[in-house]
């Protein structure tokens, strides 16, 4: 079998994986997979770091870089870059309610100096608004192996179409609604990942079962990825049979030995069923789906403060999470993930999740070549 995806690439399976961690991207390519970075986590000069070590152990394999194009981040913030220059747009109220939270759990505080630091590193390089990314853009297409953007959220821009297509590269992007496919359709764009809700990370509201045909059906000939809970492979059969062409898969790499999650994280993981997590707006502003904690479910009791829009949110909550991250609470504990957790139950490498996707693949088709031709 080879879908159209996965002939660009010459890959040995239709199985694409998101993931922070650059060794789990790489284990993915060695394995026949595409594997594809996200950066958000990454300034520009960090990026080339993560790329260069890929461009070394994908063993020459293709991989995929995750960019976020924030179009609506206001280009006022570029020149921000001390906590006095946005503390107008935090509100006292929101920024009280923060520490509330962590003294609650008794997260220790950072000193002035690292949270001035903290706060100024942030604001330099990771503020998510459009001129970051361009800049992480420019670093991508210098790696010759770095074969595909993907747009994490909304349409790419049309300096980045251009861009990929002087250089032979594909432009992908995530969709979690029926009406953006005409978007992304006028823009260009080479594939879309159907995002259902249960995915983790930035997701819509609307179910894989449900959005992924039609997806397939409004982007032809544009080729479709199902994305959301896949965890076995014989939901690879099922999104072939949805019209996809492969899959987008994300937290099952979460818990692989190679992955960059704590052994915390990983444990919450493993004994989390597919009701732990929920939808926030926490830590963009937008909806992403998280591992239920304390943290999480303050931000969604509508008798607290509400969430403030991309890229506020994140400028408000920024020192808080690596506080968290630091010390690890037990009730704050998060990460993004999806609803397929409750299929995850141990720690595996790559290449074994790889091999028992593609096995039980292989088997449920062989299953439905049987039925079809009426064999018992």
């Amino acid at each position: 079998m080879k879908t159209e995806p996965m002939a660009w690439f010459d890959l040995d399976a239709p199985i694409f994986a998101f993931s922070h961690c650059r060794d789990v991207v790489a284990a993915v390519c060695r394995a026949g997979g595409m594997g594809a970075l996200g950066t958000t986590q990454c300034t520009a000069e960090q990026l080339e770091i993560e790329l260069s070590w890929l461009d070394e152990h994908t063993g020459g394999r293709p991989y995929a870089v995750d960019l976020m194009f924030a179009s609506n981040a206001p280009e006022r913030f570029e020149g921000m870059t001390t906590p006095e220059d946005v503390e107008h747009l935090l509100p006292k109220e929101h920024r009280d309610f923060v520490e509330r939270i962590l003294d609650e759990h008794a997260v220790p505080k950072l000193s002035t100096e690292e949270s001035e630091q903290l706060f100024r590193d942030y604001m330099a390089t990771m503020t998510r608004t459009h001129a970051q990314a361009m800049a992480r853009l420019e670093v991508v297409v210098r790696h010759p192996l770095a074969r595909m953007i993907v747009s994490a959220l909304g349409v790419p821009p049309d300096e980045v179409i251009s861009e990929a297509r002087s250089r032979d590269m594909k432009v992908a992007a995530l969709v979690g609604h029926p009406k953006h496919v005409k978007h992304h359709r006028a823009a260009g764009v080479d594939l879309l990942i159907a995002s259902g809700t249960e995915s983790g990370g930035h997701v819509g509201e609307i179910a894989s079962f449900v959005l992924t045909p039609q997806i397939a059906e409004l982007a032809d000939p544009i080729p479709v990825l199902h994305g959301g809970g896949v965890g076995r492979g014989r939901q690879i059969a099922a999104a072939l049979a949805l019209g996809a062409q492969g899959v987008w898969t994300g937290s099952i790499w979460l818990t692989t030995a190679e992955a960059e999650t704590t052994p915390a994280v990983r444990d919450k993981i493993i004994r989390a069923d597919s009701a732990g997590t929920m939808r926030s707006l926490d830590g963009t502003g937008k909806p992403a789906r998280r591992l239920r904690s304390e943290w999480v479910e303050a931000w969604a009791d509508p008798a607290n403060p509400q969430p403030l829009p991309m890229p506020l949110q994140t400028m408000l909550v920024n020192e808080a999470r690596v506080r968290m991250a630091r010390y690890e609470p037990p009730g704050l504990l998060t990460y993004p993930a999806g609803q397929v957790v409750g299929m995850i139950d141990r720690e595996r490498t790559v290449r074994d999740v790889m091999y028992d996707l593609l096995l039980e693949f292989g088997e449920t088709m062989e299953q439905m070549r049987q039925i079809d031709a009426g064999v018992e």
